[in-house]
């Protein structure tokens, strides 16, 4: 029946379901997992999957592998085997690095090295997706369908569903409307809204920039401590109002807030991330030892809402030249880069410093 959801709403409902709590099913040819989110596990959850028997496993990504001293013997992830007497907390500190340092023998911790991890990386995306820890609790089925179905359980079809968490989910706009800005009474917001019911995204034009040359733009990622709150921990709040300035001077220009808080982690992720700072850790170890990359954002976005609102080049407002890599590889001519150099201060010194280093920023 065309009421059936298709795999973007299933997709949905799943992340829905993983951040409450509820398990969901996940299948390809080859057999069936039973997945919870391990930030999300509860003591009943954990004991009625015991009850089913079977051998679970919890999988965290490589990174967070390292950082255990466990085997990834499937490269990017790692699928670790729960022993028979692991409580609840032994299965949050596996997922969550808080007590790292105070609780630093989680092991010894034994890997499998046999079978398909197919599924579990899946897994592992969807709870990314989600915006929670990369950690889930699998455990293989036997009648995927009868037990989900018995369960009112989201079941995914992984074969399907793959592709879908590694594309971008189009875009379509919804509305823009006259913005007067403190930089230009001449401001204009469009809101572009994802097929897969994620978070929508916005374009601030300036001006009536051409769209037969370059328009001065730049794409900032959500920061609610910096862009709001005035945070003096990263440089976020001055480039967007730096940027905005520039626009506003030159009379027109096209800035995109894309909402990747946390460079594509989550505020709560985030903040886990500033925690672990505060224990001595730099922003990108921080970031692995959740288990994350050091940038999970993705500026595919950004190049489709410039083609989206007419433009195929820009004068790029940034100091990452990953973002310029991404606009030249998804049809976006960079015909120049814009330094943004603003809003050092003595807080900051050393997540820019590391920036510079370790992911390449021109600063």
């Amino acid at each position: 029946m065309s009421f059936a959801p298709d795999i973007t709403e299933i997709l949905a409902r799943a992340r829905a379901d993983l951040r409450m709590g509820v398990p969901v099913v996940l299948c390809d040819a080859s057999g069936a997992i039973l997945m919870l989110a391990a930030e999300t596990l509860d003591a009943q959850r954990l004991a009625d999957l015991r009850a089913l028997g079977g051998a679970p496993v919890i999988a965290i990504t490589s990174r967070r592998a390292e950082t255990l001293r466990a085997r990834a013997y499937d490269g990017d992830l790692a699928r670790v085997i729960l022993p028979p007497d692991a409580s609840l907390p032994w299965v949050l500190g596996v997922a969550d690095p808080a007590d790292d340092l105070k609780t630093p023998m989680k092991g010894p911790l034994i890997s499998e090295r046999d079978g398909d991890a197919a599924l579990h990386r899946l897994a592992l995306k969807l709870a990314k997706t989600a915006r929670l820890l990369p950690a889930a609790i699998v455990l293989p089925l036997q009648d995927a369908s009868g037990f989900a179905a018995r369960l009112s359980l989201t079941q995914v079809p992984a074969d399907t569903a793959a592709a879908y968490l590694t594309e971008s989910s189009p875009l379509h706009p919804v509305v823009s409307a006259r913005l007067p800005l403190a930089v230009s009474e001449a401001g204009r917001l469009h809101i572009f809204r994802p097929e897969d019911g994620g978070e929508e995204h916005y374009a601030i034009e300036i001006g009536q920039p051409s769209r037969e040359t370059p328009v001065l733009s730049r794409l900032h990622s959500a920061c609610f401590t910096g862009d709001l709150m005035g945070s003096l921990k990263c440089d976020c709040g001055p480039q967007l109002r730096g940027a905005l300035s520039q626009m506003g001077a030159e009379g027109a220009g096209v800035l995109l807030y894309l909402n990747q808080e946390g460079r594509g982690i989550g505020l709560a992720n985030k903040m886990r991330a500033y925690s672990l700072q505060d224990q001595g850790f730099d922003t990108v170890e921080a970031n692995h030892r959740l288990g994350f990359e050091d940038d999970e954002r993705d500026f595919r976005i950004g190049a489709e809402i410039l083609r989206r609102m007419g433009f195929s080049s820009v004068r790029l407002l940034t100091n990452n030249p990953g973002k310029i890599a991404m606009m030249q590889q998804n049809g976006i001519d960079v015909t120049e880069r814009v330094p943004l150099k603003v809003g050092e201060n003595p807080h900051n010194t050393d997540y820019l410093a590391t920036k510079a280093k370790k992911s390449g920023h021109l600063l």
